[in-house]
């Protein structure tokens, strides 16, 4: 099998991984509010609680793709969420779904930052861009159909389809690894030239110095879980959000589902023009959208406004996102393990947001916006490190020698 085809299949994998998961995790708070009557409250607290075992395990998942394999990963991975969700649709408690949820997320772990590794080794510093475009717009595009269809699919087939659906194709995915396995990519010929697609010259990904390029590295690492600090908040009160707006399940799918889609715009269009690499002024103005987009989002009045919110929303993360994995693979060798801090990373943002959201509705339950300002509040805090960094990392003027 060529090097293309092999890595054909691991995109196919990252498709059905988006979907399953996106389906399971976005739609497993509605299934909490209407079978076990969670509030914000509990769900921003179960979603806090999915977060912490997240960091932990991404990190760990990636340290032992990097050690023990890229496939042995991948059938623990699929093989493991497929158990918990046949486990999770024959329980019937709301103690037992929190425990299937958390190892569900230990599963996920060995999948996410071996994926991400096995699309972008071996690449070129030309061809690397390509690479992870394709990966963003692959998982984009599929947790966005997923959050579109999953309301429908959740309303007509309940526990079964929350839980069957996706149990059904990590069970695909597992036995497409050991053929993935048996047909490896074949390996180019020493000395053998890389293609080349164009004539012209390909513009240099990574410029020196390297301080420069490491600043780039540690922004989007601290950027990218505030990120996610913001989405899982999101994520966590729409079935709020929702029933405050008279919305059904489906229909909250459908309308709930922009800011996924504005995300998959982002990363088309970043994919496209590479311009936005190692740029300052593109990265900090991504942020502040972000913060505006996230307190519109939650606190406007009229859907045409939420609507408008979700499109700006979504594409400033896209930029945010895309920056944390595409500097995470271009500075450094160790893929995987680049690949599991960057998905631990995410963890903290899906542990923080959620956390903050719920401590301040427990401590401040008259307030119905605590969460939301206090979540914002964090946010704030993040540009600030951002700041921080920034100035940590800005060059010192060279001093022109006096004239004798």
């Amino acid at each position: 099998m060529t090097r293309a085809r092999s890595k054909t299949g691991y995109f196919v994998l990252e498709g059905l991984n988006a979907f399953a998961t996106a389906f399971y995790f976005n739609y497993l708070f509605f299934f909490m509010r209407s079978r076990f009557g969670f509030t914000n409250l509990d769900n921003l607290s179960l979603c806090a609680l999915n977060g912490l075992v997240y960091t932990v395990s991404a990190w760990l998942g990636g340290r032992f793709a990097q050690r023990f394999g890229y496939h042995t990963a991948l059938k623990l991975g699929f093989g493991g969420l497929a158990a918990m969700l046949g486990l999770g649709h024959q329980l019937t408690s709301a103690a037992g779904e929190v425990l299937v949820l958390l190892g569900w997320s230990v599963s996920v772990c060995f999948t996410w930052p071996t994926l991400e590794a096995l699309v972008s080794e071996h690449e070129s510093p030309q061809s690397l861009p390509r690479r992870i475009g394709i990966y963003n717009i692959v998982w984009a595009a599929s947790s966005a159909i997923a959050y579109f269809t999953g309301g429908a699919l959740l309303e007509k087939l309940g526990a079964t389809g929350l839980f069957g659906v996706p149990a059904a194709i990590h069970l695909v995915q597992f036995l497409t690894v050991f053929w993935l396995e048996r047909h490896p990519a074949a390996p180019r010929p020493p000395g053998a030239p890389t293609p080349v697609r164009s004539t012209a010259r390909a513009p240099e990904l990574n410029p020196r110095p390297i301080a420069r390029a490491r600043m780039f590295l540690r922004m989007a690492w601290l950027a990218n879980p505030f990120a996610y600090v913001a989405i899982n908040t999101v994520i966590a009160v729409i079935p709020g959000l929702a029933q405050r707006l008279g919305l059904s399940t489906m229909t909250a799918g459908f309308f709930c589902s922009v800011w996924f889609f504005a995300r998959l715009g982002s990363f088309v269009a970043l994919w496209r023009w590479p311009g936005w690499h190692y740029r300052l002024r593109w990265f900090f103005t991504a942020y502040t959208l972000m913060v505006l987009g996230f307190v519109t989002l939650l606190l406007a009045p009229t859907l045409e406004l939420i609507l408008l919110a979700q499109v700006v929303f979504g594409a400033a993360l896209g930029l945010i996102y895309y920056s944390s994995l595409f500097y995470s693979m271009d500075v450094g060798e160790a893929k995987s393990e680049h690949g599991g801090i960057h998905e631990a990373a995410i963890g903290t943002g899906i542990f923080g947001g959620p956390a903050v959201g719920a401590a301040s509705l427990y401590f401040f339950p008259g307030y119905a916006h605590s969460a939301l300002w206090a979540v914002t509040g964090l946010l704030v805090l993040g540009l600030g490190g951002l700041v921080v960094i920034r100035r940590r990392y800005r060059p010192t003027p060279r001093r022109r020698p006096e004239n004798p």
